[in-house]
């Protein structure tokens, strides 16, 4: 077996933690056995690899995504691997979609980090890497049925541990993009009133309906396991309006691939029609995405490429007459 990289727990932690999880009590009959393990070349934020193991008679093969020491929760938006873990939990397994497994989760006792351990989805693409648009489709109408599934239940108690998006929330991306956005070589003079009108767009997103959401619905976050679609990395689940998930899914794309998803995405959340303030609602959700990563970190803020981000929210700001 090759080295472990020091970002992951060593073998003997590792296989003490798998024997928590999947029952192993220590014997050898019962015993995890770790076969192979290797790092997920793809894995973001957090380190991940796949386990190959056996339980008994049975072959398991893992993803196990791991803290690694790493505390980034850009402003209350992501919740790390625990939260993650948590939501798979409570929130997804038994839900009826399309998820990964959930075999649960150990905390190393030598470092406090956590471990999330999954079923590993063999033979996947991500959307990004798929046919389009019938996948954007496709992955439209999971992320509507999801919404709709999940309206009710998102008021009541058992989901109280998921962040809720609120006023104080939207304050917080709006200021902190005014504030890296001074001194910009560009002409934004429209920011300052837009940022000034930011009760009126969160109060389109705050109104009646709101469902958990994703927090993060990009193409790369989403797997294609023949005609089923697997959303992964739920380390941004919130309560907050379900077009949030759309426009993420769809940013970017022209108005011949958008709007498809637009009209699928609304007969699967509301087959008996969409609410009539549904575009405004799309509207506000733009303008959201942009204060999100216009908000974030300054260099993101000051740097060519998110020059889109500026001009989609001057869009959004004009079709809401905000601008």
């Amino acid at each position: 077996m090759k080295p472990v990289p020091a970002k992951f727990p060593d073998f003997e932690s590792l296989r003490a933690g798998l024997d928590t999880v999947l029952g192993g009590n220590g014997s050898d009959s019962t015993r995890v056995i770790i076969r192979d393990r290797n790092p997920v070349v793809s894995a973001s934020t957090y380190p991940s690899e796949v386990v190959e193991c056996q339980l008994g008679g049975d072959e398991l093969k893992l993803y196990c995504k791991y803290t690694a020491g790493l505390r980034y929760d850009s402003y209350g938006h992501r919740g790390g691997v625990p939260y993650e873990a948590e939501v798979y939990r409570s929130a997804l397994q038994n839900s009826g979609f399309s998820i990964p497994k959930f075999y649960g989760a150990y905390k190393d006792p030598a470092t406090g980090d956590t471990c999330l351990i999954l079923e590993y989805l063999e033979d996947t693409l991500r959307l990004a890497k798929g046919p389009q648009p019938e996948s954007l489709l496709r992955a439209a109408q999971w992320i509507g049925r999801f919404h709709a599934a999940n309206e009710k239940r998102a008021s009541t108690a058992a989901f109280s541990f998921l962040n809720r998006y609120d006023i104080a929330y939207f304050h917080g991306w709006v200021r902190r993009t005014s504030l890296f956005a001074d001194g910009l070589d560009r002409d934004v003079s429209w920011l300052g009133p837009l940022c000034n009108r930011l009760e009126e767009f969160a109060a389109l997103l705050l109104s009646p309906g709101a469902s958990i959401i994703h927090g993060e619905f990009y193409p790369h976050n989403i797997l294609l396991k023949g005609d089923l679609v697997y959303p992964i990395d739920w380390e941004s689940a919130a309560i907050a309006a379900g077009e949030i998930d759309l426009v993420t899914l769809t940013e970017a794309w022209p108005p011949e691939i958008t709007r498809p998803c637009e009209v699928e995405y609304q007969q699967a959340r509301w087959p008996g029609g969409a609410p009539p303030d549904f575009n405004r609602r799309l509207a506000a959700a733009r303008l959201y995405l942009s204060f999100r990563w216009l908000g974030d970190q300054p260099e993101w803020t000051r740097g060519a490429g998110n020059f889109f981000y500026f001009e989609q929210m001057r869009s959004a700001g004009e079709e809401l007459s905000l601008i």
